[in-house]
């Protein structure tokens, strides 16, 4: 990254970097360290395996550790009253990949992502885990440069207190982690036939696959007539199937969902 762009995100981050090669790491997918490494190979008969190319997948490891304790330490202090099953579905929620997913996207961290020429061709600066795993990596990079409390803040600033304040668990506010689960209770107990969950596309590598789930919502008259498509993406089959569920329950949230209609589907 040029020394203006990493400015730019450091603002955004609210930390200036002492050693700005943490943040290029936490940014660096590996397809991209790959790539470099074979190009430096090419040119050069010194390069070894004591010289490869970091890539954010060990400071992604880190930063999930960091995440958790900041977030669970926020949560036991704030909320003495709560007992260990409300802590921990609390902490649940804001781990998540579909939390952590919109704070990614508030940092644009896609844009900066250093990505190999087969991610940047599948659209790897929009995946939800590539963005989830960076933005996992740049808490353990702020972690290393400036400390637990520097990361404490980042944390709290832009991941735990926004979050806490939309949702105000104290009056009751606490999310729904099993969308699948919540699905089927709404539609038994408005006697609609539960939805189906079909895998309609599986891209990338073994070791990092991407998988598309459909859930598909039948009207309350007719057994064959679609009402509702939810579609969603996850780096795994069950995590897509949950967004795609939460899709079906904020449908049947709206004066549409409550009857029969054309089949509608949530757009990508």
């Amino acid at each position: 990254m040029k020394v203006r762009e990493i400015a730019v995100l450091e603002q955004r981050l609210g930390h200036t970097f002492g050693r700005s090669e943490l943040l290029q790491q936490a940014l660096m997918h590996s397809s991209a360290a790959r790539e470099l490494d074979t190009q430096q190979t090419a040119s050069s008969d010194l390069k070894t395996s004591d010289s490869k190319t970091g890539d954010n997948e060990q400071l992604e490891f880190l930063g999930d550790a960091v995440l958790a304790m900041v977030t669970s330490e926020e949560l036991f202090k704030r909320f003495p009253l709560f007992s260990e099953g409300e802590l921990s579905k609390l902490r649940a929620h804001l781990v998540s990949e579909r939390h952590l997913i919109r704070v990614a996207q508030q940092f644009e961290l896609g844009d900066y992502l250093q990505l190999g020429r087969g991610e940047e061709k599948s659209g790897g600066r929009t995946k939800t885990a590539l963005l989830v795993d960076a933005l996992e990596a740049v808490l353990a990079a702020v972690y290393l440069d400036g400390g637990m409390e520097s990361a404490r803040r980042l944390i709290l600033s832009s991941i735990v207190l926004p979050e806490l304040e939309r949702m105000n668990p104290e009056r009751g506010g606490m999310p729904v982690m099993d969308f699948k689960s919540a699905l089927q209770e709404t539609l038994q107990a408005s006697g609609r036939p539960q939805p189906s969950y079909v895998l309609v596309k599986e891209a990338g590598p073994e070791h990092n696959k991407t998988f598309t789930v459909e859930a598909r919502l039948l009207g309350p008259r007719s057994s064959n007539a679609l009402e509702f498509v939810g579609r969603a993406e996850g780096s795994t089959k069950k995590k897509a199937e949950q967004e795609a569920a939460r899709q079906l329950l904020e449908y049947l949230q709206t004066p549409a969902g409550a009857k029969a209609g054309p089949a509608r589907k949530q757009p990508n």
